[in-house]
């Protein structure tokens, strides 16, 4: 049985960057950082932050480009692909980077309605609205569609 499969919760390291290809599909790529702490044998915590190269395609480019900015949280679920080319001198260069394949926005920060934690928290409603309005959800769950065979099933 092989798996690939990544599942990173982070800190956006920079605005996105959006494109288009030439045949006209839309392309985002985000930096994720992520943090790793742990005690040495010494008893001194440590920490190290790695970069996380993140690819989302189509939809998932289009509301990456509109909602992710530098700071805010993010959970992404995809794969990891390795991609080579030749550079200018000659040399093969290789990348891997996570393609993903669903995406979950964290919290809003800094407006009106944040708590402490930086979750969502609905302002009091005001005396004179008529109807109270129930309180939306605003980190929606985007996954791609892809169709499942039933040959990839292990059993």
């Amino acid at each position: 049985m092989n798996l690939n499969k990544v599942i990173l919760v982070g800190n956006v390291a920079a605005d996105p960057e959006m494109r288009t290809t030439p045949s006209g599909q839309h392309v985002c790529t985000i930096r994720v950082a992520t943090n790793r702490i742990w005690t040495d044998s010494a008893g001194q915590k440590q920490q190290k932050t790695e970069f996380h190269t993140i690819i989302l395609w189509r939809r998932l480019a289009e509301i990456a480009s509109q909602y992710l900015k530098k700071g805010g949280i993010v959970m992404i679920e995809g794969h990891l692909e390795t991609r080579s080319w030749d550079d200018q001198s000659g040399a093969k260069r290789y990348r891997t980077e996570i393609i993903a394949e669903s995406m979950q926005l964290g919290p809003r920060t800094g407006t009106s309605g944040t708590n402490q934690e930086g979750g969502f928290q609905p302002r009091q409603p005001q005396a004179n609205k008529q109807a109270q309005e129930e309180p939306k959800e605003d980190i929606p769950i985007i996954e791609e569609e892809e169709e499942i065979d039933v040959k990839d099933i292990p059993f």
